[in-house]
C-alpha cells in the first residue's frame, strides 16, 4: 500500500478548513488509524456493527441496467435524512457483488444490504470508494463485515492523517446520533488505487478511473463496461451545488472536459438523481466550476477582499439551485483562496 507525503498547507488554508468545519453543511474524509494487530482490529469491526441503530429513511433499491442498482440519497445538507445524502450502487455478477460508496451511516449501509439481499444472495466482495468524504464511507464497516476488500484512491491519507477527520466524526456523533456514536468505526482501505486499474467479475468487466486530486485529494470512477454506465462519485452533481471544499477545481475542470461520454447509457453522480443525459450533467457542473472560478480570477487580479468579491457578483442563476445556501459561498471562498495560491505560484 503506497500513501503520499502530506502537502504543507498555507495558513490561509488552514483558517478555511477551521471555516469549512465550523459552518459546512457538507461533509469530509476521516478516519481512526487501525493500526493496532489484526485480532483487535476485527474486535473493534465487529463491536462497531453488533448493535446499529435501525434506519428510518425511506431508501428503494433502483434498477439501472442489467446489472447496475443504486440507492439515490436527497439532496439536502449532511445531517438531515439521517445522513442520506449520497448514492450508492450494487453491481451484481454471477460471481459476487461490487458496492460503490458505501454511506453516510453504518445504519444506512446496513439498510442498503438489506435492500440488495431482496435481489441477490451472491457476496459482496468488494467496495470501492469513490473519495473519502464522510457522506460515502461511514458504512464501511458493514461491507467489511460482509468480507468486502474495501478498495479506496491514493490520497485518502491526505485528510484522514490530519486532526480534522476525527473532529468531523466527533461532530457527526452529535449532529447524526444515535445512527453515528461511539461504536462507529472508521476503515482504511485494503487496496490504494493510484492508475487506471481493470478487473473482471463474473461476466462483467469493470474499469477504475484514477483521477487524483480533484473533488478531494484522492477521487476515482467506475466504469461498468457491458451496462456503459459511469459512476461518478462526486466529480460529477446532479441537480444540486457542488461542494468544492479543498478542491483542486482547475484539475477537476481539465477532467470534466475530457471525460468522453458518447458511448454511456447512463451516468449515476454521487449526489442527485441518475443522468440519463450524461452530457447535460457534466456541463451542469462543469458550468459551476468555470463561472466561479472566472469571476474569483478577476478579483484575485484586482486584489478585491473576499466580501467585496463575492458581493460583486450576481449569483442568480445558481440561487434556485438545492444547496445553494449551505454550500456556494463556502465554495467560492475556498475558489478564492486556491485562485491567490496559483497566482503565487
Amino acid at each position: 500500500m503506497y500513501a503520499r507525503k502530506l502537502k504543507t498547507r498555507s495558513l490561509p488554508y488552514l483558517f478555511y478548513w477551521l471555516v469549512i468545519f465550523t459552518l459546512s453543511s457538507c461533509t469530509f474524509k476521516e478516519i481512526k488509524s487501525n493500526d493496532t494487530s489484526k485480532e483487535t482490529s476485527k474486535q473493534n469491526l465487529y463491536d462497531s456493527t453488533s448493535n446499529i441503530p435501525e434506519s428510518n429513511v425511506d431508501m428503494e433499491l433502483i434498477k439501472l441496467s442489467e446489472h447496475v442498482y443504486y440507492v439515490q440519497g436527497t439532496s439536502g445538507i449532511a445531517t438531515e435524512n439521517e445522513g442520506f445524502i449520497s448514492n450508492a450502487a450494487a453491481i451484481i455478477t454471477g460471481e459476487g457483488i461490487v458496492v460503490f460508496d458505501a454511506l453516510g451511516t453504518p445504519s444506512l449501509a446496513s439498510l442498503f444490504i438489506q435492500k440488495i439481499r431482496e435481489v441477490s444472495n451472491q457476496p459482496i466482495v468488494k467496495v470501492i470508494v469513490s473519495h473519502y468524504h464522510a457522506d460515502h464511507i461511514y458504512g464501511l464497516s458493514l461491507f467489511k463485515q460482509q468480507g468486502a476488500e474495501i478498495i479506496a484512491p491514493l490520497g485518502y491519507s491526505d485528510y484522514l492523517d490530519l486532526p480534522i477527520a476525527n473532529q468531523r466524526l466527533e461532530e457527526r456523533r452529535v449532529s447524526l446520533a444515535p445512527w453515528v456514536n461511539e461504536t462507529t468505526k472508521i476503515l482504511r482501505p485494503d487496496t490504494v488505487i493510484e492508475t487506471k486499474t481493470v478487473f473482471t467479475l463474473g461476466e462483467i468487466d469493470f474499469e477504475i478511473n484514477y483521477l487524483g486530486r480533484a473533488h478531494s485529494d484522492g477521487d476515482l470512477t467506475l466504469l461498468v463496461k457491458q451496462d456503459e454506465v459511469l459512476l461518478s462519485g462526486d466529480l460529477i452533481f446532479e441537480g444540486r451545488i457542488p461542494f468544492t471544499g479543498s478542491a483542486n477545481t482547475k484539475h477537476w475542470l481539465e477532467l470534466l472536459e475530457q471525460i468522453d461520454n458518447s458511448s454511456l447509457h447512463a451516468l449515476l453522480p454521487g449526489h442527485g438523481a441518475v443522468a440519463k443525459d450524461p452530457n447535460s450533467a457534466i456541463k451542469q457542473t462543469l458550468n459551476y466550476l468555470k463561472t466561479v472560478r472566472s469571476k474569483m480570477q478577476f478579483a484575485v487580479e484586482e486584489m478585491m477582499t473576499f466580501d467585496e468579491a463575492y458581493d460583486s457578483v450576481d449569483w442568480s442563476e445558481f440561487e434556485d439551485i438545492p444547496a445553494f445556501k449551505s454550500a456556494h459561498r463556502i465554495n467560492v471562498f475556498g475558489i478564492y483562496l486556491s485562485l491567490e495560491e496559483e497566482s503565487m505560484e
